[in-house]
C-alpha cells in the first residue's frame, strides 16, 4: 500500500490530540508529513474523507479474520476496542462531525462483520441476497445505535458488558431471521 495515506492518517491522529478536528488544516497535515497539498488531494477530497478512511482502515485491521459466527462476538469486541484505542480521535471526530457522518463510519465498521455472519448462517438455505442484506442492515443499525450511545456517554461503560448484552439479545436470532425469510418464499 502507498505510504501516503497511512502517514496522513497518523498525522491526523497526532493533530487531533492537540486541537479539534474543525481547527486542523490540510497544511497542518501535509507540513507534518513533509508532502505537498497536491499529494493530500491526490488521495482525499477533504479532511473528513481522511477521517472516514482512517476509521475504516482501523476497523479493517481490528477485524482481520473475525467474520464467522463463532467469532462475531469477538469481532464486535474488536470494534469496541478499536474505537476505545482511538478514544481521543473518536471523541474529537464525534464532537466535530455530523451524527450522520459518524453513523456512516460505524456502518462501514460493522456491516462486513454482520454480513459475514448472515452469509455463513444462510449456507444451504434458499434466501435472496436482498433478504440477506435486509437482515444484516437490521443488526447493523442496532449495533451502531448502541455504539453511538456508548461514544456519546464518553465510552466510560465497560464495553464487555455491552457486547455480552448484545450477544444475549442476538443469540440465535440471525439464524431465526434467515429461516423466517426462507419460509416466506416457499
Amino acid at each position: 500500500m502507498n505510504a501516503t495515506k497511512p502517514a496522513l492518517s497518523a498525522s491526523l491522529k497526532r493533530w487531533m490530540l492537540k486541537k479539534p478536528l474543525d481547527k486542523i488544516t490540510i497544511q497542518d497535515l501535509t507540513s507534518d508529513c513533509g508532502m505537498s497539498r497536491m499529494a493530500f488531494y491526490y488521495h482525499f477530497k477533504d479532511i473528513y474523507d481522511l477521517v472516514e478512511w482512517t476509521c475504516v482502515e482501523d476497523a479493517t485491521q481490528a477485524l482481520q479474520g473475525k467474520k464467522t459466527y463463532d467469532t462475531w462476538q469477538e469481532g464486535l469486541t474488536q470494534i469496541f476496542e478499536a474505537v476505545l484505542e482511538n478514544r481521543p480521535f473518536v471523541l474529537n471526530a464525534y464532537r466535530c462531525i455530523s451524527r450522520e457522518r459518524m453513523e456512516s463510519y460505524l456502518f462501514q465498521l460493522t456491516y462486513g462483520l454482520i454480513r459475514g455472519v448472515v452469509e455463513e448462517k444462510s449456507q444451504g438455505v434458499d434466501i435472496s441476497e436482498e433478504d440477506k442484506n435486509f437482515i444484516a442492515d437490521f443488526y447493523k443499525y442496532s449495533f451502531v445505535g448502541l455504539m453511538l450511545d456508548w461514544i456519546k456517554k464518553g465510552m466510560g461503560e465497560d464495553y464487555h458488558g455491552l457486547v455480552e448484552r448484545i450477544s444475549t439479545t442476538v443469540q440465535g436470532n440471525v439464524g431465526h431471521s434467515i429461516a423466517n425469510f426462507a419460509a416466506l418464499h416457499k
